[in-house]
């Protein structure tokens, strides 16, 4: 994460901190976007950060649709 991240967008769950950052990994590598090594997203262009935060984001909303329409309080 770029430095004071974490300050900016805190997490509500402090735990899930290691499982999102290995999940915009992934993300990355889904879009075809080399992430990079040293944990530093600084050198990416906007526009590839922006899309790997944005599918993160389109994935949380598709995951917690699921959930609430298996739920039955989705209507």
């Amino acid at each position: 994460m770029a430095a004071g991240s974490e300050t900016k967008n805190p997490l509500v769950v402090k735990e899930a901190k290691q499982v999102m950052s290995q999940w915009k990994y992934e993300i990355a590598r889904e879009l075809g976007i080399t992430p990079p090594a040293d944990g530093y997203w600084g050198n990416l262009t906007s526009r590839d950060c922006g899309a790997v935060g944005g599918h993160m984001v389109k994935k949380m909303i598709q995951m917690a649709e699921s959930q609430m329409a298996s739920k039955g309080t989705w209507k």
